[in-house]
Order: structure tokens, then C-alpha cells, then sequence
């Protein structure tokens, strides 16, 4: 890959699952199998779809794929608004304190997924998805998942680099790990 590669990216913004299903389906099994995730249930083809299909039907979801000048997908992310009565908060430990989970569907932007191709990590493209993503949402805050046992912490780090605040731990699916949690406002740079 050229050294401007990175800077010759395209961001492709879509709320049609179905014009980028296979896109995300084959970045998301390339890049956990990457980092040896794929023999884990909760990361197999077929379960990580039954999620994207189950977020993917939410109002206001949104996924952003970056491309190469040749058009070749380098990663992606996609995130949804909580809606009232979300379950996002459900598993949360500790508790949070009254009124801190309350959801509008205006207040919160659930940050659920990225990854980033092995040939373009390095080069700042997963902070680039991240803000295409959050760009032009009007949400108080932004919440995401991370993993602590991929990248011996390295992960939580980046995301703290971006102003996130870890709140807690959940383990919102039987087959999922125990996730870090992390917040911060979207208003944030």
C-alpha cells in the first residue's frame, strides 16, 4: 500500500444493511481472525451477523465503510441511537445511578462495531471512521463495548486517547465476553 494511501480514502455512509452485509460479514471475519477471535462463538460469521441484522433493524442506525481510491474496503464501523427502554443497560455492574440510563433516542449513540484491515491499521483510519460515524449526530453522548482481553489494553487506551471513560462492565449476551464499558460526550473533538 502507497504511504498516501490512507489520506486518498473515501467514506461510504449507509442505513441500507443490505448494500454492505457481505462488506462488513467479510472485513468482520478477516480482522477478528487477525487477532485469533474467530474460534470463539460469539465472534463466528453467523452470530456476528444475527447482531448486525438485529442492530440494522433499529431507527437510526448507521454504517460507514472506508475505501480505497480503487474502491477496496480498508474498514468500517456502524452505531445506533438508544432507543427508550433499551436493553443496552440492562447487565451494567456496578448498577448506574438513577436516571443515568434513561434513553430518549436523542440522548445516547451506541458506538457497536469497527475494525480496521491489517495492511491500513496504524495510520489513524479507525479514529477516521469513528468520527465519520459520530459526525452530524446530535446524541449528549456516545457508549461503547470494549474487550479486555484483545490487545493486552491496548484498545481500552486508544479509546481513552479519545476521550471515553470507562463506567463499568456488562456481559450482555450469554456467549459474549465480560465487556469494558466506556462513555463519553459526543461534543467532544
Amino acid at each position: 500500500m502507497p504511504a498516501d494511501a490512507a489520506a486518498e480514502l473515501t467514506f461510504q455512509h449507509t442505513r441500507d444493511v443490505d448494500d454492505v452485509r457481505q462488506t462488513i460479514l467479510d472485513m468482520h471475519a478477516e480482522v477478528r481472525g487477525d487477532f485469533g477471535l474467530m474460534s470463539k462463538p460469539f465472534n463466528a460469521v453467523e452470530r456476528f451477523d444475527e447482531r448486525l441484522t438485529a442492530y440494522a433493524q433499529r431507527p437510526g442506525w448507521e454504517a460507514v465503510i472506508a475505501r480505497t481510491g480503487t474502491g477496496e474496503p480498508a474498514g468500517f464501523c456502524f452505531g445506533t441511537p438508544l432507543a427508550p427502554h433499551s436493553a443496552w443497560w440492562a447487565a451494567m455492574r456496578p448498577p448506574l445511578p438513577d436516571g443515568y440510563t434513561t434513553e430518549t433516542g436523542h440522548r445516547t449513540l451506541a458506538f457497536q462495531e469497527i475494525c480496521v484491515r491489517k495492511p491500513w491499521r496504524g495510520r489513524g483510519i479507525a479514529r477516521r471512521l469513528h468520527d465519520e460515524l459520530l459526525a452530524g449526530h446530535t446524541e449528549e453522548r456516545v457508549t461503547l463495548l470494549v474487550d479486555p482481553t484483545v490487545g493486552d489494553g491496548r484498545v481500552r487506551a486508544v479509546y481513552e486517547s479519545w476521550g471515553y471513560e470507562q463506567i463499568g462492565q456488562q456481559k450482555p449476551f450469554d456467549d459474549s465476553p465480560t465487556f469494558t464499558v466506556m462513555v463519553r460526550d459526543l461534543e467532544q473533538a
